[in-house]
C-alpha cells in the first residue's frame, strides 16, 4: 500500500519499488482498501531486495517492525526511514473487521507519507 500512495500522490517527486526479501503478491484487502481511494495496486508485487543495487535508493524506507527487524540494512543514499504500523494481515475476524484493520493501515500510511515526503521534497 506504500508504494501505491508514494506513486500515486508523490510520484512526480519520487519513484517507489516495493522489496523484502520474501516478496509476494499483494494481499486482496489491500487492493480493495486502495481501490476505495481510487488506487489500483492489482499489478503491484514485491520484488526481492537482491533486485536493487545496493546503495542505489536515495531513501530506503521500512514500514513495520518484521522489516525492520528481519530484513539486511540497506543503506540508503540519503537516509533510511522507518515508521511502524501494524500489519493488516494479522487481524482475526470477520471479513469487515480485516478490511477495516487495511483501510486504517492505509491511512495511517497516507497521513505520514505525506508529511515524510513532502517535507524530503522541499514543499
Amino acid at each position: 500500500m506504500a508504494e501505491g500512495l508514494l506513486r500515486a500522490e508523490h510520484g512526480d517527486r519520487f519513484t517507489a519499488y516495493s522489496a523484502g526479501t520474501k516478496p509476494q503478491g499483494v494481499n486482496p484487502l489491500a487492493v480493495e482498501a486502495m481501490r476505495e481511494i481510487g488506487i489500483d495496486i492489482t499489478g503491484h508485487r514485491s520484488q526481492h531486495i537482491d533486485e536493487f543495487e545496493p546503495a542505489s535508493m536515495d531513501f530506503v524506507v521500512t514500514v513495520c517492525d518484521n522489516a525492520r527487524d528481519t530484513c539486511p540494512y540497506v543503506p540508503a543514499l540519503s537516509r533510511n526511514v522507518h515508521r511502524s504500523f501494524s500489519d493488516p494481515s494479522a487481524v482475526h475476524g470477520t471479513n469487515a473487521e480485516k478490511l477495516a484493520a487495511f483501510r486504517d493501515a492505509r491511512d495511517k500510511i497516507r497521513t505520514w507519507l505525506t508529511e515524510e515526503f513532502t517535507k524530503e521534497a522541499g514543499s
